[in-house]
């Protein structure tokens, strides 16, 4: 195995990782790197099987321990499947399981469904509290117009595949020729048809890129993380995913479009748990002796009174009921969590420092000299 690639790299997983964190990063970086989704980048096809071969191991419990004893050594006595010598369609028919049964060369279930796509889009904390609305941009594979998507240049038609005699998959001979395996045919790819003139605009692959804008409504409550999927806008099928005998005409079900939500850090708001927020209110040392009240801006804008009780010492937590943020598309809000913090000032004026000297002589402490003798020997200047 000429792999030295680190596994948990390529995949860019922990050693930690549960195998649906393995499943799920296979999945977006194999949709990441598809050749047809990367038709001008020569190295999309080494990226796409390094990380399929990556999957092969990790997933399977008794290979990835293997691994992690020994590395690569310890697997060349049970090296699996040479995924750089086999093609990408025959690899995604290979794990239908991750890939909902949608991907070219094996036995398809109805109609067939294209790629979901996603994207990202950042908030402010205000606007995950109300709920907001915005505008998303993204690419995606459509279907070529002048072509109808069949790759083949207008008025002309694909001839059918010669190799596979139009079934669009070939049966080859596998692994020592103990068995045999149906794979995607090699010349037509799963299409059934070849392509002599090719569509100028598609170069024959029957899909070209697009831009599209999208206006996305985000519900009020969501939080950093969660997605919003938006049915039928991800990609039509490939050409050859397309429905039984009917050619790469793009009929069969788009994907979806999976909306990744990021809320980007507060200044006043420190942290979050679910409906609960977090907030630092500083102190001074006469209202966490005394007592005070306090107004505060909350997360919606409105005036919110703290009462900092008498007594009260650094650290210490003020609830605040119903004014935290949110559930997701309820009314319903959860509380403030406001966390004291004393603070000390760093300047204080003559009277400050007398009163403070009287107030320490009352509790017996020790405190700093003199007030001019102190001074001057921090700043002698006397300014």
């Amino acid at each position: 195995m000429a792999q030295t690639r680190c596994y948990y790299e390529i995949l860019s997983v922990e050693r930690t990782s549960s195998q649906d964190d393995i499943k799920r990063s296979y999945r977006r970086l194999a949709m990441k790197w598809h050749p047809d989704r990367n038709p001008d980048n020569p190295e999309a096809v080494n990226e796409f099987k390094a990380c399929t071969e990556a999957y092969e191991i990790l997933f399977d419990p008794e290979r990835r321990q293997l691994y992690d004893r020994h590395g690569h050594a310890g697997l060349r006595q049970n090296p699996g499947h040479d995924f750089r010598s086999m093609h990408v369609n025959d690899i995604f028919s290979m794990f239908n399981d991750i890939f909902g049964q949608q991907q070219g060369g094996g036995a398809r279930r109805g109609p067939a469904r294209g790629y979901d796509l996603e994207t990202e889009v950042e908030i402010e904390l205000e606007e995950a509290f109300k709920g907001c609305k915005r505008e998303v941009e993204f690419k995606r594979l459509d279907v070529c117009e002048p072509c109808g998507g069949s790759g083949a240049k207008p008025g002309s038609k694909p001839s059918p595949c010669t190799t596979c005699g139009g079934q669009g998959q070939v049966a080859q001979q596998g692994f020592g020729g103990m068995f045999r395996m149906v794979t995607t045919c090699p010349d037509c790819r799963g299409r059934r048809t070849v392509i002599k003139d090719k569509c100028e605009k598609c170069r024959g692959q029957g899909r070209v890129a697009t831009k599209r804008k999208l206006t996305v409504s985000i519900p009020n409550g969501i939080e950093d993380g969660q997605i919003i999927r938006l049915a039928s806008e991800g990609e039509p099928p490939p050409p050859e995913m397309s429905a039984d005998g009917k050619g790469p005409d793009g009929k069969g079900a788009r994907g979806d479009l999976h909306v990744v939500v990021r809320v980007s850090d507060h200044e006043r708001f420190t942290e979050r748990r679910g409906a609960e927020l977090v907030a630092v209110q500083p102190m001074a040392f006469a209202q966490a002796a005394l007592g005070a009240t306090v107004s505060l801006e909350g997360i919606d804008g409105q005036e919110v009174v703290l009462k900092i009780p008498a007594g009260s010492q650094h650290g210490e937590v003020v609830v605040i009921e119903r004014a935290g943020m949110t559930a997701l598309q309820s009314k319903e809000r959860g509380d403030l969590h406001v966390v004291l913090q004393l603070v000390v000032p760093k300047k204080l004026t003559d009277d400050q420092r007398r009163l403070l000297a009287e107030y320490a002589q009352t509790e017996q402490l020790e405190v700093a000299g003199s007030e001019s003798s102190f001074w001057k020997k921090i700043n002698p200047f006397g300014t």
